[in-house]
């Protein structure tokens, strides 16, 4: 692998039957890149989780994946409410998922720290209003 891979999906909002293909087709693709199994575990974690939260907490979004020798970057870029405390949403159990997303299994809080648990690097550029950018790393 000599250049980048540069790989886009489109996040639907509400989509809760196509959840997490983003991060299994990136789980696919670093597994025939012959990434290692513990960088492609923390990248399809931190991903998931993101798309998660962009489904349920979002209007839908943006993820941009870049591979590379030395890590693998994710930008999830959303167009939802925003993190009105960020400090707050990085607490595990804290949620504001609502009673019928609990239902559906997801919702328990554990998204945003289990982002920054299994990447290497996180930032999280919120506006309130116009949504939140998310940039996770992986080294390889």
């Amino acid at each position: 692998m000599e250049d980048a891979i540069c790989l886009n999906y489109d996040i639907s909002p509400d989509d809760f039957t196509r959840a997490g293909e983003a991060s299994s087709d990136v789980k696919r693709k670093l597994k025939q890149l012959g990434v290692s199994p513990e960088a492609i575990r923390k990248v399809a974690i931190a991903m998931y989780e993101g798309e998660i939260n962009m489904v349920i907490h979002a209007r839908g979004g943006k993820i941009m994946v870049e591979i590379t020798p030395q890590e693998i970057l994710m930008i999830l870029d959303d167009v939802g409410p925003g993190i009105p405390d960020v400090s707050l949403a990085m607490k595990e159990g804290y949620s504001t998922a609502p009673d019928e997303i609990r239902s559906l299994g997801f919702g328990a809080g554990m998204g945003l720290p289990n982002m920054k648990k299994y990447s290497d690097e996180m930032e999280i550029d919120t506006r309130l209003g116009e949504g939140t950018k998310i940039t996770m790393k992986v080294k390889i």
